[in-house]
């Protein structure tokens, strides 16, 4: 599969609109942090497209460092503490709240940890074959918990949703990043992001089946 600076914005743009689709159709406010991930998805898609073309013409080359560091904030910082939140604001009781707070947990920690990492030590991204590879030199030693509490913040949070939908949408990103992992070890920042964001695609549809279901509610996180 060939990833270009026009599938990024071409994403970036179908998912932004989906994004102002699913946030102005929600019935309840506290589903709003989850009907905009494909919103957020589309600016993250729109950046790396921007970064394409800071790495591949040199007219743009002084974009390549901001675009970069915007790309990887979104990917790294946002994701693991707004899919948890996003899932708790949903629920309505008590023990899956619960759940969903340790996962909030999780990712917060996960989210400082890896923003301490990507602003104090050295990133680059290049294009290597047709993807971009982004090299980080964060601390070796942490980086497979990083990256299993970086999973469990999100993609299982949705497992425990009471949405219509969620689920599925949970474990086809998962399966997402297991085909990724497998097929492009190199890429897996650029290339999941991708998959994930076509995926969250779906997330209109499940605003409108709890459109059709629930009653809006307060947002407690008590």
């Amino acid at each position: 599969m060939c990833f270009s600076s026009s599938a990024s914005f071409g994403a970036g743009a179908v998912l932004s609109i989906i994004g102002v689709i699913s946030i102005k159709k929600t019935q309840s406010k506290s589903h709003v942090f989850f009907a905009a991930i494909p919103f957020i998805f589309g600016i993250q898609q729109i950046s790396e497209g921007f970064l394409w073309m800071a790495l591949t013409n040199s007219y743009y080359e002084s974009l390549t460092k901001l675009t970069t560091y915007i790309f990887l904030f979104f990917a790294q910082v946002v994701w693991p503490f707004w899919v948890p939140l996003s899932v708790l604001l949903t629920n309505n009781k008590q023990n899956r709240k619960k759940i969903s707070k340790l996962f909030l947990i999780v990712g917060i920690i996960v989210s400082v940890y890896l923003a301490f990492c990507l602003f104090n030590f050295p990133v680059k991204a290049e294009v290597v074959g047709l993807h971009i590879s982004y090299i980080q030199y964060y601390p070796k030693e942490l980086s497979i918990y990083t990256g299993i509490f970086y999973l469990i913040a999100t993609i299982f949070p949705p497992f425990i949703s009471e949405l219509k939908g969620m689920k599925l949408l949970s474990f086809a990103i998962l399966i997402s990043y297991i085909i990724t992992f497998m097929f492009f070890e190199h890429y897996v920042v650029s290339v999941w992001c991708f998959f994930a964001s076509i995926i969250s695609l779906f997330v209109l549809n499940v605003i409108i089946d709890a459109k059709k279901t629930c009653k809006p509610h307060i947002i407690h996180l008590k």
